[in-house]
């Protein structure tokens, strides 16, 4: 059964809870300031609000208007350096480069092939020393590292367990 979260969210204040742990772990020891982020599937903003509260600015990319009303009039409030987009995942083409790619959940939702085509279209928009952290079902995980292994780019993994994968662009 899929869920609705465009209904969710606009019932829902937080929907989803905070941060994802992992991300915020990875945030923590990450040294860039100022990076440009790219949120795929960022619902109504759990983890993009607190990246960009960090002082990094934010691309979130989300099918639901109502995830991205919620995000965008938080960004506001608190002014933060947020870009709320309304867009199916599978069409979105992002616009220039990002120092860090996230999809917290979100490849799963889509189909087999449209995800890796996902994928596939977000790893050229990774700055170089660029990283791509994805939390996503266990059983993804392989067809992903064979995605980014094909790749134009070099790619060092360094977190591949538990339903994440974590690369840097060499």
């Amino acid at each position: 059964m899929t869920c609705d979260y465009d209904k969710l969210y606009g019932e829902t204040r937080n929907a989803l809870g905070q941060p994802s742990p992992v991300f915020v772990d990875f945030f923590d020891q990450f040294d860039q300031p100022k990076a440009r982020i790219l949120d795929v599937g960022c619902g109504q903003g759990r983890d993009a609000l607190f990246i960009a509260r960090l002082g990094h600015s934010v691309v979130g990319v989300d099918i639901s208007s109502n995830g991205i009303h919620d995000l965008n009039a938080a960004a506001m409030k608190d002014d933060l350096a947020i870009e709320g987009v309304i867009a199916e995942v599978s069409d979105y083409k992002p616009e220039g480069t990002f120092d860090v790619v996230l999809a917290d959940r979100t490849l799963h939702m889509l189909p087999k092939l449209a995800r890796l085509s996902v994928l596939q279209r977000l790893l050229d928009h990774v700055n170089e020393n660029g990283w791509v952290l994805i939390a996503d079902e266990k059983s993804n995980i392989k067809d992903f590292v064979a995605i980014i292994s094909k790749n134009r780019f070099d790619w060092t993994t360094h977190l591949a367990k538990q339903g994440y994968l974590f690369v840097q662009r060499a």
